[in-house]
């Protein structure tokens, strides 16, 4: 071989060793920028999770809410789909018995119910909520608004069959039951919206509101009438009441676990017996203006004024100073009960017990 061949072979050496040398380089380049990169998405899903940690988790997303009347008469116990709902109303009706709406929003419940008929102003807390409103039957007052309020309705009794059902393990009209899927598509049949992007009525945070300065509020006991008074009894360990009704613990249909919530409001203001032909009792309710009320939560409870403009218009629930309230994130049930209703709230043997004068000064 001559000394020029040789040369040339040295020549192509190198250049395959710094080829070779330049590949390595570049595939731990590669391989340093994907730990990165790899690292880089850990951090963001990290941070992603962290960040919806910080969402209010009971009232998120665009799904439209669902808002449902609940038989509340005793043979109807126990109910179904109130643990799912982020918000609970109830109201007194005829004969001294209540009724529940429940609000529903982008959850999916198997079974509702047991679904009963539309009183004429629960279709106010639906149309506050921006809700499609689920009943089984209705009453003359209440047919006639949903059409002068164009309420978007799902009505049980003119439904096909399927939105609704009847078990068997309970007795009509106490039977009647409905899923959260069901109405939907009954819903988009209708071409009613599915989706909202309207506010929540309630100011939830994140930050667990305490009431530094509220009362003590281990027990509530509410008359709505002489029928039926709800009691709630503080789980410190979990922060939530736990709900009794007539002396009986409520619990889920379907899981048999204690109905618990961790908000509870009470608004004062009159309900009155209506003149109509058919003469049943049914009431009306006087809930336009401003009213006295309570909100209580992990314990406490404070005094609050409730303001309801306009039937269509969402209640404003205020301290007394006029700051509208925080309220943690969690489900609440709204209780609606006459202004002489004798609401106590007790707390511990050592701080006693406060009887409503429902008089906020």
């Amino acid at each position: 071989m001559s000394e020029k061949g040789g040369v040339k072979i040295l020549i192509a050496i190198l250049v395959i060793l710094i080829i070779a040398a330049g590949v390595i380089l570049a595939c731990k380049i590669m391989k340093d920028k994907n730990k990165e990169t790899t690292a880089v998405t850990e951090e963001n899903k990290v941070l992603t999770a962290a960040v919806e940690e910080k969402k209010v988790q009971i009232f998120k997303g665009n799904d439209r809410p669902i808002a449902v009347m609940i038989d509340n008469h005793k043979d109807a116990w126990p109910q179904a789909g109130l643990q799912d709902a982020y918000m609970v109303y109830e109201i007194v009706v005829e004969g001294g018995e209540t009724r529940l709406v429940a609000l529903f929003k982008g959850v999916n419940v198997d079974k509702i119910g047991p679904v009963r008929s539309a009183r004429h102003y629960f279709l106010d807390y639906a149309m506050e909520n921006d809700a499609i409103y689920v009943h089984f039957g209705q009453s003359p007052q209440a047919e006639s608004d949903i059409k002068k309020y164009d309420i978007d309705d799902i009505n049980g009794i003119s439904e096909d069959g399927t939105t609704f059902w009847r078990v068997s393990d309970k007795a009509a009209p106490h039977n009647a039951v409905t899923s959260t899927e069901k109405l939907l598509k009954s819903a988009e049949s209708k071409k009613y919206k599915t989706t909202s992007t309207e506010t929540s009525v309630l100011n939830y945070v994140t930050n667990e509101v305490n009431l530094k300065d509220g009362e003590s509020a281990l027990k509530v006991t509410i008359p709505h009438s002489q029928l039926q008074t709800v009691e709630y009894y503080y789980d410190e360990q979990n922060k939530v009441y736990e709900r009794y009704a007539r002396d009986k613990e409520q619990t889920d249909w379907t899981t048999g676990n204690t109905i618990t919530t961790k908000n509870i409001i009470i608004t004062f203001c009159d309900n009155y017996t209506l003149t109509d032909s058919e003469n049943k009792g049914r009431q009306g309710l006087k809930n336009i203006g401003t009213f006295d009320g309570y909100y209580i939560t992990n314990g406490k409870a404070i005094k609050i004024k409730c303001t309801k403009q306009a039937r269509d218009e969402k209640t404003v629930y205020t301290d007394l100073q006029g700051n509208i309230i925080e309220v943690n994130d969690g489900n609440t049930f709204v209780h609606i009960c006459p202004t002489d209703s004798n609401v106590v709230i007790e707390g511990s043997e050592d701080e006693g017990a406060t009887t409503s004068s429902n008089t906020v000064n």
